[in-house]
């Protein structure tokens, strides 16, 4: 604890002062657990301190550790107990920042206790390698060693923005794409990759319309952005959309030819058991993701 705590804090100083020890104390616990370890774990200057390689490594696992610790305790609390501890978290970025982040603030006052890690990104990131306690995935999950828990599934749209229909037309059918000359923008992780079409149903399941391309984004945020600028036809994720077309800065077109919902799931490392914490954002981001998500198949 005393040693995440000065690894948390960058000081000897500040961390004695909230752990209400002396520094003195402070110092000496850590000289005593680096020669335990048989490794320096902080660099010290006269001005800072800083954790080294090694300290990293030990800090990462320290933590973790903690929060099994906090876990075990919080199995003998009584229900609504506050969360405590640390939690590490990752999902799509405009996920993030269109419908979590403006719902976080009630369920941060409910835990104020509660240490949140927020990670956005589109990548797909390793949850043991770095840390983290559960994440968020539109998708299908590719490693069979994790746990998905489904959450429902993201409904799909297709949109365009006012200038781009006045210009090219709005579509009432799929030959209305090809007849009126329609461009869509393509969206892609990697460059160079195969490009998908113009998505739609097609009996039982969905077929792709090989719809000309105006251009390539590799980003989520820019692919939103083209839309909006009028460039191209768009298919995206219902939440990220949804403002958009409320305050009429897209429109939606062929309603009834949506592209194939997108699995949505809670995924946690296959090493770990689902913790209070978890289980509680779990319980958490059901609600706020529910009006976004059909139920799942």
């Amino acid at each position: 604890m005393i040693f995440a705590r000065v690894a948390e804090l960058m000081s000897f100083t500040r961390a004695a002062d909230s752990l209400g020890i002396q520094k003195g104390r402070v110092s000496t616990v850590i000289r005593e657990l680096e020669r335990e370890v048989g490794a320096t774990l902080l660099h010290r200057t006269t001005r800072s301190v800083q954790l080294t390689e090694d300290g990293r490594a030990f800090y990462s696992r320290a933590r973790d550790l903690l929060a099994d610790a906090q876990d075990m305790q919080s199995m003998f609390a009584s229900n609504g107990a506050p969360l405590r501890g640390r939690l590490r978290v990752d999902m799509p970025t405009e996920l993030a920042r269109t419908v979590v982040i403006p719902a976080l603030p009630q369920f941060l006052k409910a835990n104020p206790e509660l240490e949140l890690e927020l990670s956005s990104t589109d990548r797909r990131v390793d949850l043991v390698q770095e840390g983290f306690d559960c994440v968020i995935r539109l998708g299908p999950i590719l490693d069979d060693t994790l746990i998905a828990r489904s959450l429902g599934r993201l409904r799909m749209m297709n949109a365009a923005s006012p200038h781009y229909l006045a210009t090219y037309g709005t579509p009432q059918t799929l030959d209305d794409l090809l007849r009126q000359g329609h461009q869509m923008i393509h969206y892609t992780p990697t460059f160079g990759a195969r490009l998908m079409g113009w998505e739609y149903p097609e009996g039982e399941g969905y077929g792709s319309l090989a719809l000309p391309g105006v251009m390539q984004v590799n980003s989520v945020q820019t692919y939103h952005a083209a839309g909006l600028a009028g460039i191209g036809l768009i298919q995206a994720g219902y939440l990220a959309l949804a403002h958009h077309i409320r305050n009429g800065d897209l429109v939606e077109v062929l309603p009834d030819l949506r592209p194939e919902p997108l699995p949505a799931s809670l995924v946690v490392a296959h090493r770990r058991n689902l913790s209070q914490r978890v289980r509680a954002f779990m319980s958490w981001i059901e609600g706020v993701l529910k009006p976004y998500l059909d139920e799942p198949v």
